[in-house]
This record gives C-alpha cells, sequence and structure tokens, in this order.
C-alpha cells in the first residue's frame, strides 16, 4: 500500500505495511487460492490487528477471496484494495472489461464487480481479457515487453466496453506511453484507499 497515498486520503492515519511474497507465489503455482493460503492470509491479516492495526487494507487482488472469508470474523474493518475500483466501474457504465496478467486474478476481479453490482441494484455483464505470459515478462525484467501486451489487451477491449478495470496495480505504468485513451480505464490503488477512507469516516465515532 502507497504510504503517500494513506497521507492524502486519510488525514490522522498512520500505515504500516506486512509483506509476504510467497501468498502470491504458491497462489500462481498451484493455479487458486488453497485453503492453506486463506489461513495463512487470516493469520496475517490478525497479526496487524495484534500490532495496532484499527483497520486493514489487503493489497493483493488475487487474495481477495479470503479476504472477503475473513471479514466477518475480524475485530477491525478489513478491505479488500480493489473494492473502489469495482464500484467506480459500475458507476461508470454497464459493460466492463477486465484486463488481467495473471488468471488467479481474473475470477476474483469479475467475482467482486459481479457482487457490488448486484449490491447497488446494476445489471452489467463483464468481458474479461487475460494478457497471458505478461506477469512472467514483469517479473524476469522485460517491463517493455510487459507493457505492451497491456497495451494490445486493452485495445481488443476497446469499442466492446463502457470501462476497463485494471485487476492488478503493477499493470497501471503500461498506459503511461499512450496517448488519451479512447475508453475510461481504472487502477485499484487510490480508488481503494478512497473508498476506505469513506467507510471509515462513515463509521461511528
Amino acid at each position: 500500500m502507497s504510504n503517500e497515498l494513506v497521507g492524502l486520503h486519510l488525514p490522522g492515519w498512520r500505515s504500516f505495511n506486512m509483506l509476504d511474497e510467497s501468498l502470491l507465489g504458491n497462489t500462481i503455482r498451484e493455479g487458486a487460492l488453497s485453503p492453506q493460503t486463506m489461513r495463512r492470509l487470516a493469520g496475517h491479516i490478525w497479526s496487524a490487528v495484534d500490532a495496532g492495526a484499527s483497520a486493514v487494507l489487503v493489497t493483493c487482488s488475487s487474495l481477495g477471496p479470503a479476504a472477503d472469508a475473513a471479514m466477518p470474523l475480524c475485530p477491525v474493518p478489513l478491505f479488500r484494495i480493489d473494492d473502489g475500483m469495482a464500484i467506480e466501474a459500475i458507476r461508470r457504465g454497464n459493460r466492463i472489461g477486465v484486463l488481467a496478467t495473471l488468471p488467479t486474478t481474473m475470477n476474483p476481479t469479475t467475482r467482486l464487480i459481479e457482487r457490488h453490482a448486484e449490491r447497488m441494484g446494476h445489471k452489467v455483464s463483464v468481458t474479461g481479457r487475460l494478457c497471458d505470459g505478461a506477469f512472467e515478462k514483469l517479473r524476469s525484467g522485460d517491463r517493455a515487453a510487459h507493457d505492451a501486451m497491456i497495451r494490445e489487451g486493452l485495445a481488443a477491449l476497446v469499442g466492446s466496453v463502457d470501462v476497463v478495470v485494471l485487476a492488478q496495480a503493477s499493470m497501471a505504468n503500461a498506459l503511461n506511453k499512450m496517448s488519451e485513451a479512447s475508453v475510461s480505464v481504472l487502477t485499484s490503488p487510490e480508488l481503494g484507499v478512497l473508498h476506505m477512507s469513506s467507510a471509515l469516516s462513515a463509521l461511528p465515532r
């Protein structure tokens, strides 16, 4: 999570980060979110609470369903980084494209959009586009190839959707070299922190 975004949108809050790259690594290797990984994420959430966290934000989209499973028992407000992005996409149109570089993120992001749409009383259609191999390019250090695959994926969605969401925050830099896209493109970090700020400010004090 960006400490700068917290400072900008959550005045009076101080953030600390807990990082465990093996959670995503194991999910990619196994091709799905396993019960063990879900349990481990829940352990990290509770560790954050024990360390003094008054709210927790899970910043990995692939782990979103594990965050959902932990929410009913979590003693503090618990958020997914892509909640705000999903809600904003629904507000902008009924035809929503999901651009992802990991198959393990495609389904959680799609389900999240559909769930928020149902809660908001909107009917949406979601079109997914997987930039297969792009994540591996990024991990190997070939950002140029990664970015080109993202732009190709976006071009394939333009015309059939009203708005596109990027399932991984790491994809956003790929669009910096583009001139204005002909469709709205949303990323999760700032929208996620803004959603968190709005939800926390609405809580009784």
